[in-house]
């Protein structure tokens, strides 16, 4: 009994469980599905910038600072900018991003937000300026797959730690 209550606490963090490790089937079957979109992804020919940029611009969206923090990382080491980085937020507002990228985050925000009709209509007209059927596919699963560990990272308060640099 004592095993098990010590288990139970490692898997618990300010007095959430850590979904990922309470149910590892569930999270792995979650992390099959992101292997199976980034190759989807990769087929449809976009490039990681693009994928990571879906990534954060729906953690930003969703306030996960956990996947906020990875995926800046993953960006910056597929070779994005800090710059790009640092008005992502603001994306409409720069001439940074190309019409492909801007397609990408339009659509995913408007994955993000379903409810807002019109905002998918636009989106998705707009997708179709700049990508194609395979492309506006591998985008939307990126968009639904980054919630669903938005949502796990932020209901388990996935902790963001400060590591020192070697």
């Amino acid at each position: 009994m004592i095993e098990t209550a010590q288990a139970a606490e490692a898997h618990r963090t300010n007095g959430r469980i850590y979904l990922d490790k309470q149910s590892p089937a569930a999270y792995q079957a979650l992390v099959n599905t992101a292997d199976a979109v980034r190759a989807t992804a990769a087929d449809a020919g976009l490039d990681r910038i693009l994928v990571e940029l879906v990534n954060l611009r729906v953690s930003q969206l969703n306030g996960c600072a956990f996947c906020l923090d990875v995926h800046t990382r993953a960006a910056l080491r597929a070779g994005e900018t800090a710059r790009r980085l640092g008005v992502l937020a603001a994306w409409r507002d720069t001439e940074l991003f190309t019409d492909r990228e801007r397609a990408a985050l339009a659509l995913a925000e408007a994955t993000t937000h379903p409810a807002d009709t019109l905002a998918q209509e636009r989106a998705y007209a707009q997708a179709r300026e700049a990508l194609d059927d395979d492309e506006i596919s591998a985008v939307i699963w990126a968009a639904i797959t980054i919630n669903a560990f938005n949502r796990v990272s932020i209901l388990s308060k996935h902790p963001v730690r400060d590591t020192p640099a070697h």
